[in-house]
């Protein structure tokens, strides 16, 4: 539960804002509302995806090797809504990291936590077991040696990637998001889905060195992966923040400017860009009501 202490604050800060608003109107209220939110104490976790990792301005308070940007959709969202944030964003990050050091001198990330964290987002799973990650550095390699012809990443690997996502990575994202309810019983939770990085169909070889036929192949996999995630928040009462309609056409393929994850050959590669880290935030605000 919250301390005393700050129940009362937060009690004489609704019973002045009242007052102001029966005396002044309208004005007052929007004051009021931003004197809440900057209140609001905000813990964000996660993977690259959170972190925004390589997109520059770098987080010159992060340890180097997680790359947090400045410009990641916690920041985003902490300057829109006035919250206090302590960003333990990290990229590579894995469920395990949200209980085990990730880094020497790096805690765990719930560590980040307590019962009077307010707000916590999170983007966890792509990287477990390597699975997605894993697929695709396979499908690219296999792409290049096809010259984007054909499907050679599915005929070499068939379910395996998916299998792991239903097998491995669902029941441990299941278990960090829990944890995280564990450790902040009294916060909202957002957990994120991953932004489309392929189109539906066709593909963009070689920018994505992706061969034509591999392209529903791993978009299928992120299916898979991004219902994962959302099955393990519900399970947890935490919010889904899902991105599958409103990232699609913003995937890597697109023109710069339009794309929210950028290709291969960019200071962020097959991950979002300042651009998508800003829609990120602006789709989880939307969907917690901020």
């Amino acid at each position: 539960m919250p301390s005393p202490t700050r129940t009362r604050s937060r009690v004489v800060a609704v019973a002045a804002a009242l007052a102001a608003t029966a005396a002044l109107g309208a004005p007052a209220a929007q004051a009021a509302s931003a004197a809440a939110d900057d209140d609001l104490d905000y813990v964000a976790l996660g993977d690259s995806y959170s972190a925004g990792s390589a997109v520059l301005p770098l987080d010159p308070t992060a340890p180097l090797p997680c790359l947090r940007s400045l410009l990641n959709y916690p920041h985003v969202i902490a300057k829109k809504t006035g919250a206090d944030l302590k960003d333990v964003t990290c990229g590579g990050a894995t469920t395990e990291h949200f209980t085990a050091a990730q880094y020497p001198g790096v805690a765990p990330q719930v560590n980040a936590l307590s019962a009077d964290t307010d707000l916590v987002t999170l983007t966890i799973g792509g990287n477990d077991n390597n699975t997605f990650v894993g697929a695709i550095l396979a499908c690219a390699t296999a792409g290049l040696g096809s010259g984007g012809k054909g499907s050679p990443c599915k005929d070499a690997n068939g379910s395996k990637f998916t299998d792991d996502v239903l097998n491995k990575t669902a029941p441990a994202v299941k278990a960090a998001v829990a944890k995280v309810k564990e450790k902040a019983p009294n916060a909202r939770i957002a957990v994120l889905g991953y932004p489309w990085i392929l189109p539906a169909e066709k593909g963009c070889f070689p920018t994505l060195p992706v061969a034509e036929g591999d392209v529903p192949y791993l978009r299928d996999l992120q299916t898979h992966l991004n219902t994962a995630v959302e099955k393990a928040a519900s399970g947890s009462g935490a919010t889904f923040v899902d991105f599958a309609e409103s990232s699609e056409g913003h995937d890597a393929c697109q023109a710069y400017g339009t794309r929210w994850i950028d290709p291969v050959l960019s200071t962020s590669p097959v991950h979002p860009n300042a651009y998508g880290e800003s829609r990120m935030a602006d789709e989880t605000m939307k969907a917690l009501g901020l």
